[in-house]
């Protein structure tokens, strides 16, 4: 307490007792006594009779000068700045306030940590300016639309490679699913949407950015102008098989929620793989299957309604045939194909019929006559 405190206690004190000495001496009634201390009834009736037993001094309030009884262990403070020093240097103060609880065993409020790093020199207090921005409402169904993207970043802070999280978060609820691979292309699309698929079913929606893995750069063919459709990527290809509605954001801005996310879990995700000494994708994916459900917990929201828009895989459809990469050649008259810059022999005569060929996640090919040709 600063020493400008005491005097404003001691003022405000020194005019409670003007006015009780004035209800002692008959000048006012206690009740009016209430009403120009904004104190009820009872409590003038307390402090008058203290004062009466103990003079003038009965107006200081007991706890004065004594310790807190939530007064915090001395020391502590040396042995939570020592720890932030050694072990948890660069996490924010609520982040850090959760580690001490869950490793070290030291409950104390994430205020508190803030207090003594501050103090100790080692966090800055920060002013959030504000910013006023219209924000797009929320779906209000699980499975209504997701927000879907590739954070590239130095996920392992040298330990290891730089790689890509792809990330799903679910508009309505802010659920999260996400994977870390190499690099961010029509493969990792596809093997983790699936997987997402498999966890919580089909969407109805995906909202992405322009990314040629997820919206095509091709000039449409005569055929696709004919028809009134835009050319697809691989990708896009597999979401209009499965039914599910492309949306394409116009600005980073516009993909507000999984931008955020991607803040979040660059310092929080960073950090906690950093205390685990993860340092490949491997690993990163391993530890994933335990932080998200976690995660998930504590940050998911709940929907507006309670009815999930996501659909089950239809029976007989099998999502390896769909999350592929498919490509039409022409048999030769030799027949063979041709495909990336390698000659494949057909067993079958077909000179002249057109054929797909597929390249599947798991790295296996096929090729099949397309329907129709």
């Amino acid at each position: 307490m600063s020493g400008k405190d005491i005097i404003m206690i001691r003022q405000k004190e020194l005019k409670r007792l003007q006015v009780i000495h004035r209800v002692l001496e008959g000048e006012i009634t206690q009740v009016k006594a209430s009403e120009v201390l904004s104190l009820s009834k009872r409590q003038i009736g307390r402090i008058v009779k203290r004062i009466r037993q103990e003079g003038d001094k009965g107006i200081v309030h007991k706890s004065r000068g004594k310790e807190s009884s939530r007064k915090l262990p001395k020391g502590l403070t040396d042995r939570v700045v020592y720890l932030y020093q050694q072990k948890y240097q660069g996490f924010g103060p609520t982040l850090f306030s959760e580690k001490l609880a869950e490793i070290e065993g030291i409950h104390i409020s994430d205020e508190t940590a803030r207090k003594w790093l501050i103090e100790a020199g080692l966090w800055e207090k920060k002013i959030k300016h504000k910013t006023h921005r219209q924000w797009r409402p929320r779906k209000e169904h699980r499975g209504e639309m997701v927000q879907m993207d590739g954070s590239h970043h130095d996920w392992f802070e040298g330990r290891g490679p730089k790689c890509v999280l792809m990330a799903y978060i679910d508009d309505a609820t802010n659920r999260v699913y996400c994977r870390f691979y190499e690099y961010e292309g029509t493969i990792p699309a596809m093997d983790s949407f699936k997987r997402y698929i498999k966890k919580y079913g089909i969407p109805m929606s995906i909202y992405f950015d322009k990314h040629t893995t997820y919206k095509s750069t091709a000039e449409p063919t005569i055929q696709e102008e004919i028809s009134g459709q835009e050319p697809l990527s691989e990708f896009g290809r597999a979401l209009e098989e499965l039914g599910v509605k492309r949306i394409y954001a116009h600005s980073p801005q516009a993909k507000g929620r999984i931008e955020r996310l991607f803040k979040t879990l660059q310092d929080r995700l960073i950090k906690e793989m950093r205390l685990k000494g993860i340092k490949s994708v491997k690993e990163a994916n391993k530890f994933l299957k335990t932080y998200l459900p976690k995660y998930n917990k504590r940050f998911s929201l709940k929907a507006q309604k309670p009815e999930d828009l996501h659909m089950p895989v239809p029976k007989g459809i099998d999502l390896n045939t769909i999350f592929c990469i498919k490509t039409d050649r022409t048999v030769r008259n030799d027949n063979t194909i041709s495909y990336n810059k390698k000659l494949y022999q057909i067993e079958e005569v077909m000179a002249g019929k057109i054929v797909t060929v597929t390249e599947r996640i798991e790295g296996t090919m096929g090729i099949f006559i397309r329907t129709g040709a």
